[in-house]
């Protein structure tokens, strides 16, 4: 029988779960420039995913006018959101999840989306169901402050001593620090592996190395 490691673990979406990176990066640089903004490039742009949206935006352009915010999301969305239905889920990570999920484990969600963008993703790639609690960036205060997880905890009855966040960023890594939760960092998301091993955390290239870390090898 699998003891795990944690009693709860807590996964990002964008980049962690769903092979969102690029296409949120590339939607990022046609907002800006369908606004007139410069193209902050897909370096930049990748590297504030997982922040809620005003803070990615003033990331990127502190300037940035506060009337043009809807402007802004409109036209990421006009481009994102034909991308989004052709993307999934990670190879072999929805596999890990379905047997984490029938061997008991506690899932949730913690991201950097809206609640009806992951509404809208927990409809298309059907794996919803596999998590007894998410929070997303309208609901709470952004990565890296600590609520989201503190929410968590709280809902789902786990000390944060107890729980695990597993991401792609650097957000992630801040916000698993900031409530005093162990982490896992994926490398095959926005973040580039030699800024997350600055961290000292395990930082994973795959779901195998991603299963190892958290203790749940023995069910792949």
């Amino acid at each position: 029988m699998l003891v795990p490691k944690y009693d709860l673990f807590v996964f990002d979406w964008d980049g962690t779960v769903m092979d969102t990176t690029e296409p949120i990066a590339a939607g990022i640089c046609h907002a800006f420039t369908a606004l007139g903004y410069k193209d902050p490039g897909m370096k930049v742009a990748r590297s504030v995913i997982g922040l809620d949206w005003r803070s990615a935006i003033l990331t990127i352009e502190p300037s940035f006018r506060f009337d043009h915010y809807d402007q802004f999301e409109e036209a990421y969305r006009e481009y994102y959101l034909v991308k989004e239905k052709e993307i999934g889920i990670f190879p072999g990570l929805e596999n890990m999840l379905r047997k984490m999920k029938a061997a008991g484990l506690r899932l949730a969600v913690a991201t950097g989306k809206s609640r009806k963008g992951l509404n809208r993703v927990f409809a298309q790639t059907g794996v919803g169901e596999l998590f007894e609690a998410s929070v997303t960036a309208d609901e709470s205060a952004g990565k890296p402050n600590p609520l989201m997880l503190e929410m968590l905890s709280q809902e789902c009855d786990v000390p944060l001593s107890q729980m695990v966040m597993i991401g792609d960023t650097e957000h992630d890594l801040w916000l698993a620090k900031n409530a005093g939760c162990a982490s896992v960092a994926v490398s095959y998301g926005a973040f580039p592996k030699s800024e997350l091993m600055k961290w000292k955390v395990p930082v994973v290239d795959d779901v195998p190395q991603l299963a190892a870390a958290i203790g749940v090898d023995e069910l792949l």
